[in-house]
This record gives structure tokens, sequence and C-alpha cells, in this order.
């Protein structure tokens, strides 16, 4: 056989059953990526005799004779091909993990497929975008702007750095790497909800050849940890090992197999023979809290931060200002009702995992897709018993996150393996397992009560919710009490009550997931104040005009917070509801419908602090460079949020240069310095805010050793375009470094941020839909988003957040759902059968933001990565009861579901 890879011969032969993806990269070609296993995603496109086919579908032998194309050889020796360029100049990405696929599938297309991209673009799915700048790349809009004088690069549309690297194929993700010696990890996993381990027998995995070793909870630390990362450990429950004798869901890590290959470890999981007694597994969490039900950790206590392991609770709160039940007596008008909210995938594209190796000088290091590389190295660390100095945890680029990678799935596991056998491991899930044993959306169960006077004032408020944590309790209470928080906050109301728990159940864990507890509440709140002003006869944005929180109003929901550090920083809200009340208003044609549809419009609010509570901290380095550029080192790591694009624009902003000048290394502990991590939408506002603290303080170097050479006054002396002037004098930076070269002098700055005082964001959804009466199809023919994001930095980048987060959160609204069935089992673990959004089900979000200033945020700005996912399905929800008069209580609203009620109420 032959093989012609991007016009060169390769004399390398495919291994029998091996598929054209794995060979490719086994080759070096790592643009064509990994991320469904099934041909669902498109991540792995390459043009086979120029036509799309994913890889992972076609046998390695069939590319036989036959032209392959990658990413990597698409432009040829000219460079850069159109298509290549157009995603350059549209920015159509953010994590880039699946714009290779993408790319090579849009250069195909003729002019008549451009005609419809729903269909030509339905093999090619992208997580993050919302597909709106990938269409503006095709039809060859520019996005960004091409020329930004020194010192003006804070609040324009600069591309990303990483961006020719991206739409070239040379961007490296995790496993983009090759490694002599490697070893691979497979997981034999559960097929019960709940048992004990009674022995397992190793003998016929280990006659595998090629197998190293087979770890099982005997082999591995017996602490308990919490696979979630928060800068502060007493935030989740010590409930999890490595390795445990006792499983809890199906799918939950038994034995761990080290081998040569992939093949011979998967083998030796086949031929491994557990012995389990069976244990009473709960599935639903109403049972799981009832009197005498079986108990999911019964030996974790109060030590443990379990808050009641005989309820099967992990966490719970309870508190009430005023007298809410005696304000709903007396009110003009009360509402309540039940809501559901259900499992969601995070469904990043890059699955989870990682490599570990032991280097010469016995440092454990791990390469991770993770957003919390410090805090994993922590973890790692207290588990092993190691010093923190004998610890690196770093990652390159992250394709996706979402909060599924603020926790530790993978890393524990390969740095047993790696110190156990000594050589390089590598573990990599599969898409299946990134469904059945990582972790969701937490379900809830939302019971709300409100009630308003004649005048449209609100009353008395009251949420009751159990928060399904599953089987472990990573994130349940942060979650839950995150979720009863905001949601009510921003409204201004004398009497409030909040109950909630959170739950142990046999099923897989809930964590972490963009919107942190909110989407699922809101859904429910705003439902309450839209169903109370339609029996006020008030317009949904008068009612929350007369009740949402202004500057100088508390911002309250009980029981009261041992944090008290959240101010209005800048106010937006108000600017938000009139610009989607007049877009939502805006003279549009009618569309051009039949009789059974029916048209409604719905709007939601949220607001959301920009950061966690107890504390968030980022360092940031930065120096001068001999060629007076600027190395800035910083903690977060890139997965599609943008930090990158912003650290460079605030410090090449302060310090009066270009970004292009400003050279960039992240996300990797042994670099120095800690941050907690790229979540809890703190990006920009505290990293952000160190590098603006250590391009101050290096800004003021630069000043004084200009000064010095000068002999004046530092206050007389300014930066401006790449130099330090005063007066008529200028001394470029590449001759303030040449000087304090040869005075042996290093101009360099450390700046701090810990993440307190925090300010608050705000965002306000509309859409309008119609509604078939008769089969509950549903269409959305306007969505708007108005966002409060302080001085936006980069408005391109920001639009995109926004966008992609109704993306994500209309894919959940309508159609995305884990499915579990009575034994715990996740019935539906591959795309194919969960539906992610595709080009064709999203719609333009028409974007606007309100004019503000933070005064706390570096350079004005805050957090707007996660707020945008939040108000949507609760505006969708409200939109879908204006237009037929029915109030849905459990998304997604799939056909299906509408149909009955409709039908009864329809004919």
């Amino acid at each position: 056989m032959s093989f012609e890879i991007n016009g060169a011969t390769f004399p390398q032969q495919p291994r029998a059953g091996q598929c054209l993806r794995t060979f490719l990269r086994e080759l070096g070609h790592y643009g064509v990526k990994k991320g469904c296993d099934a041909g669902d995603c498109g991540a792995c496109t390459v043009l086979l005799d120029g036509e799309p086919v994913h890889s992972c579908l076609i046998p390695a032998f069939r590319a036989d004779g036959r032209a392959v194309t990658t990413i990597e050889g698409l432009g040829g020796d000219s460079g850069a091909h159109p298509m290549q360029q157009a995603f350059l100049d549209a920015q159509g990405f953010q994590c880039g993990f699946c714009t290779a696929g993408m790319i090579l599938t849009c250069a195909s297309l003729n002019q008549a497929q451009r005609t419809d991209l729903g269909a030509a673009l339905k093999g090619n799915i992208c997580r993050c975008t919302g597909y709106r700048a990938i269409e503006d790349a095709i039809l060859g809009k520019t996005n960004v702007e091409e020329s930004v004088e020194a010192g003006a690069a804070f609040g324009r549309s600069l591309p990303a750095p990483a961006g020719p690297d991206i739409v070239r194929g040379k961007a490296r993700y995790t496993f983009d790497t090759a490694m002599e010696g490697l070893l691979h990890v497979k997981l034999l996993r559960s097929p019960h909800a709940h048992a004990r381990i009674a022995a397992i027998d190793r003998s016929a995995a280990l006659g595998i050849p090629g197998v190293h070793a087979v770890l099982t909870h005997e082999d591995a630390p017996q602490v308990l940890f919490s696979t979630a990362r928060h800068e502060k450990d007493w935030m989740d429950p010590e409930d999890t090992r490595i390795l445990d004798d006792v499983v809890r869901f199906v799918g939950q890590r038994v034995a761990a197999v080290v081998a040569e290959s992939e093949a011979a470890a998967e083998e030796a999981c086949r031929q491994l023979k557990v012995d389990y007694e069976t244990l009473p597994a709960l599935i639903d969490p109403e049972r799981a809290m009832a009197p005498g039900a079986p108990l999911v950790h019964p030996d974790r206590t109060t030590a443990n931060r379990v808050a009641d392991s005989g309820r099967n609770l992990v966490a719970e709160t309870h508190g009430e200002f005023g007298d809410v039940a005696a304000a709903l007596a007396t009110s003009a008008v009360t509402f309540e009702g039940i809501f559901h909210s259900h499992r969601v995938q995070h469904a990043a594209l890059e699955t989870h995992g990682g490599m570990a190796w032991l280097d010469a000088s016995g440092v454990l290091n791990v390469r991770s897709s993770t957003q919390v590389p410090f805090l994993t190295r922590r973890a790692l660390s207290d588990i092993f018993n190691l010093p923190m100095d004998k610890v690196r945890v770093f990652c390159e680029r992250v394709g996706g996150g979402f909060g599924g990678k603020q926790e530790m799935f993978v890393e524990d596991i390969l740095a047993l393996a790696a110190l156990k056998t000594g050589r390089p491991v590598k573990l990599e899930l599969t898409r299946e397992e990134q469904f059945v044993a990582t972790s969701t959306r937490h379900p809830m169960r939302v019971h709300v009560k409100a009630g308003a006077d004649a005048g449209g004032k609100l009353t008395a408020l009251q949420l009751g919710v159990r928060s399904n944590t599953g089987a472990y309790g990573n994130h349940a209470g942060p979650v839950m009490f995150h979720a009863v928080a905001e949601c009510i906050s921003v409204y201004n109301c004398p009497n409030k009550k909040v109950d909630g728990a959170a739950v142990y159940t046999n099923t897989v864990p809930s964590g972490a997931f963009r919107g942190y507890g909110l989407p699922q509440t809101l859904i429910a709140v705003e439902a309450a104040i839209d169903e109370l002003a339609r029996q006020l006869g008030i317009s949904p944005y008068e009612m929350r005009r007369r009740n949402i929180v202004k500057p100088g109003d508390p911002m309250l929901s009980p029981p009261p917070s041992d944090y008290h550090d959240v101010l209005y920083g800048s106010y937006g809200l108000d600017q938000c509801l009139d610009l989607v009340e007049r877009a939502m208003r805006a003279d549009v044609p009618p569309p051009d419908l039949s009789p059974e549809w029916l048209i409604g419009d719905g709007i939601a609010l949220t607001m959301i602090d920009t950061v966690p509570p107890a504390g968030h901290i980022a360092d940031t380095m930065i120096a001068l460079r001999d060629d007076g550029g600027f190395d800035l080192t910083v903690g977060t790591a890139e997965f599609g949020n943008g930090t990158s694009t912003v650290h460079r624009q605030i410090a090449a902003t302060t310090l009066a240069t270009t970004v292009e000048r400003i050279h960039l290394r992240q996300s990797d502990t042994a670099h120095g310095g800690h941050d907690t991590g790229a979540y809890g939408s703190a990006g920009t506002f505290v990293a952000g805010k160190a590098t603006h603290a250590a391009a101050m303080r290096l800004a003021d170097e630069l000043r004084e050793a200009a000064a010095g050479a000068w002999l004046c006054d530092a206050a007389s002396c300014v930066l401006e375009g790449d130099a330090v002037i005063s007066g008529v004098r200028r001394m470029s930076f590449a001759d303030l470094a040449k000087l304090a070269h040869e005075r042996g002098q290093l101009l360099a700055a450390s700046g701090n941020s810990a993440g307190t005082p925090r300010s608050v964001g705000f965002n306000v959804q509309g859409f309008r839909v119609a509604v078939n009466k008769g089969t509950g199809e549903i269409k959305i023919l306007k969505s708007v988003q108005a966002a409060d994001a302080g001085v936006v930095a980069n408005p391109m980048q920001c639009r995109g957040q926004v966008e992609g987060g109704v993306a994500q959160a209309l894919g959940a609204a309508l159609y995305e759902e884990m499915v579990i069935d009575s034994t715990g089992r996740v019935t539906n673990p591959k795309f194919r059968d969960y539906h992610l959004p595709s080009f064709a089900d999203v719609p333009r979000t028409e974007v606007f933001f309100a004019k503000t200033s933070d005064t706390i945020g570096p350079l004005g700005a805050k957090s707007m990565s996660e707020s945008p996912y939040n108000p949507v399905a609760a505006a969708l929800g409200n939109a879908i009861a204006n237009a037929t008069g029915i109030r849905f209580t459990a998304p997604p609203f799939k056909p299906d579901r509408l149909f009955p009620a409709l039908h009864d109420k329809f004919g």
C-alpha cells in the first residue's frame, strides 16, 4: 500500500483494523482531532481526493492510492488557504478544537452547498461559537481590527494570539505530542449502580502480552478527596478515592490497566474477574431523602464536610427574611409552581485526558486538559504525599471546558500509574466515558412561590430546591448555594425564604457547569415574575423594572451570607432591559406562517457575582525583553474563554505597546506563582486584574529607569509608542532593555489579585417564538441578548461568548438530555443520541452591550463568559407560555413533551 498525505508519500502501513484518523495522528498530523469516535462531530474531517470525510469512520487501508489532505496541508506550499485566512479574519473559532475539521469542510463547499449551510455543515459540530462567526468566515466577512496603535489595544476587536496556529492545525492540544516509551491506561468500570467489591482476580489480565500493571483499590492511597477543585478545600466534601472497594454508580472506576497499547489494555480489562456484592441503589432523589432509605455514603460525617449522611444529604441550606407565609396570604396576586431541570453534558469536544511521567529530577509531570492546573497540583501533592515542588501540572491549549474541567477526573489515576510503573503513561477518555463517568449539570426540582401587591411590587419570594448531586458531592454545596442566591437577590422583596438540599443518589455525579446552578432556578423565578405580571396586566419589562435592585439596594438572599464583598462595580441592568425591549419591538415583517402557529415573546434577566466567594487568587509576572517586547506569564488556561487575548490587551494598553510585542506564557505550574483557575467568571476579572497590576508596576519601573538615565523626575516621564518620553527626550523600550542589561538590572514586575471585592454582571435575554399547536414544534423567530460586561475588553470576542452561551443553553432548553434508566445506566452516551446543536439548530442572536465602566475590574471590565447561558431557558419558557397560554415547567421543550398539553387545549 502507498499513502499520499499532503502531497508526500508515506511508507508506513496501518495496523489491521486501524481507522484513518488514528493512522494520521500516529504520523504526526495532529490537526486531525479525536472528538466522538463515531463520525458525529466532524473534528477528524480530512479531504479524501478532495471530498470531506470523517476519518474516524474510514479504515486506513481505504486511503491506499488516494490523496489525503489534512489541515496542515490545505494551503500547500503557498501558506494559508483562503478558507484558513477567512477563519482568521472572521475569528470563526473559540477553543479551536473543531476548527481544522470545520475549515476542511467549508473549503470543499461548492456554490450550491453554500446556499444551505445548515445541510452542508450538519456533520461538523462546534460547541463554543454559536456558528455566527463560522458563517461570517464562509461569507468572507472580516471581524478583526487589523491596525491598532500602541497603547490602544483594550476595547478593540483584536484576534486571538493562537489563531494562525489554530487554522493551520499547529496549535497543540493535550495529546498532540509524541513521547518515547509511552504506556496506555484503560479503566474497568462498574456495571452496577451500587456494589461492594469482594475480590478482583488479575491473573488472566496480567497474562496478556504487553500488560505492565493492574491497579486496584489495594494499590491506591486511601486518602479521601473531592474531584471538584476550589481554592478552599472546605467548599467540597471528602467522599472520593482514586479507586474504591465500593462503587456507587454505573461507570465508576474499578481497576486501571497499564499496557504497551490501548488494545492490550482494553483486552486486559475484559479479562479481569470481579466479584461484586450488589447493594441497594437509589436512582430517585425523593426516595434517597425518605426515612429508611439505603445510604450512599454511610461512613461520611461532618468531618468529611457531608451535612447528614444518614439522610443522604451532602449539603443543605435554610433561611428566611421577614414572613413569607403572611405576605403571600395578603398579596394581591400569587403564583406557585414546581419546575424540573435535567442532566446536561458539557460535551467539550476534547474529552478529559492527560499524560504523566517522572523526569530525571524525580518531578511528577502531568500534562492535562484542565481548567485548574494549580489546584490539581495541590491535590496530587496531598494525595500522594509529595512536596509541591515535586509535582508539575500544565496544559497547552484546551479543547473546551464549560466547567467540566474544573474537576480532577484523570490526573489522579495517571499519577498513580506513573508512580507505580516509572514509565510515562497516557489516558484519554472515550466519548462514552465522558458521558457515563465524568460529571453533568445538577438536575434540580425547584418549588417557587411568589406574591405581589396591586401596584406590581413583590411581596414574597420563596424557593425550595432539591439538587441531585449523584454518587459524589463534587460541587454539590457551592452549586446549590449559588442556585438560590443571585436569582432572587436581583429582586427587591421584603420577604424571602430559601430551603435547599443537595442529595446523594447512585447515578453519575453532577458537577460544575456553565451558570453553576442559576439556569435551573431562574426558569422558576423568572416564570413567577411573568405570571405575576400577567395577572396584574403589567408588561414583563415593567414588572421587572419595578422590582430589580439598583445601586444602593442590598443584594439579599437568605440565609445571610458570610461574605459581604459583592459591590455594584458598575450597573447596567436598566440599560439591558431597555436594549432588549427596543430590539424586540423593532418593526419586522410578520412571519409567513400558517394559523397553526402561535407566536409569543418572552424575556428573562440574570445577575451573577463575577467571582466565587472565599477567595480566588491569580499571580502574574511581566518582564522587559532585550528586543523591547515583554514576556507575560499568567496561570490561567485558554479553552476558548479568550483570556489569552485579553491578558495581552491589558498589558499592551498599560505599557503603551502593541499586543504583538506581548509574549504570553500560561497555565503551567512550573512557571511559578499561583492561579486558582479559569472558572467562576474569574478569567478577566481576577487574572486580568493581576496582569494590570503587574503591568502598572513595570510601567513605573520603566519610567524610573529612564529618569535615572536622564537624571530627571520620574513623574515627568510617560510611556508612549514603545518608548519612555520626557519632554523632547525619547528612549525606546529596546534601548531601555540594553541600558538595564549593562547595569545588571532586570526590569520586571509581578501582580496579584485575591478576587475581592467582587462585582456583578447582568444579562437580559429576549425571544420571539412560534409554536405549532398541532405538533409542538418550536421555531425561534428572534433572539436578543443584552449584557453588562463593564468596559468590553474585546467586543468581537465578547459577542462570541454571548452567542456561544445562548447556543449552548438553547441546546439544553430544546433537546439535549442525558437519559438514565431505572438501573442507573446512561442510555444515550454518544452524540448521535444526544443532539448537540448544529449550524441549522441555532438562530442568530442580536447582541447588545450596556455602556458601563466597572470600578473594580481591570480597566473597567468585568466577566462575560458564563452568564450569557443563564437566562436563556427561562426566557424561552416565558416565550412559549406567552404564545400558548400554557406554562411548561420541565425542559427540554421537545415537541413530544409539548404536544399532550397543546392537544388538550387546542384539540
